[in-house]
């Protein structure tokens, strides 16, 4: 007798958004409005998982909001205080 096993395997894999870091910048003023103290400068991981694992991170984004005028700022807009607060 001959008994074929057919075995069928789903991989789930992709990327997903990792957990928000958010950091208020006390000391930048606004580019835009030029209140001090309103900047809020958010970072984002992107992973890539397996199985709903992270494996490694991909990428990580960040953005800075003012809470005075709502103005948004990509990374590459930031001011340079802007970028030596975030590195401290």
């Amino acid at each position: 007798m001959y008994f074929a096993i057919k075995i069928s395997l789903i991989l789930f894999f992709g990327t997903r958004p990792g957990k928000k870091e958010t950091k208020t910048l006390y000391n930048v003023s606004c580019p835009y409005c030029s209140q001090t103290g309103t900047l809020t400068a958010i970072s984002q991981p992107s992973y890539v998982h397996f199985f709903w694992i992270p494996v490694f991170k991909l990428k990580t984004s960040q953005f800075a909001e003012c809470a005075h005028c709502k103005r948004g700022f990509y990374k590459e807009e930031f001011s340079l205080n802007m970028r030596k607060a975030l590195e401290n």
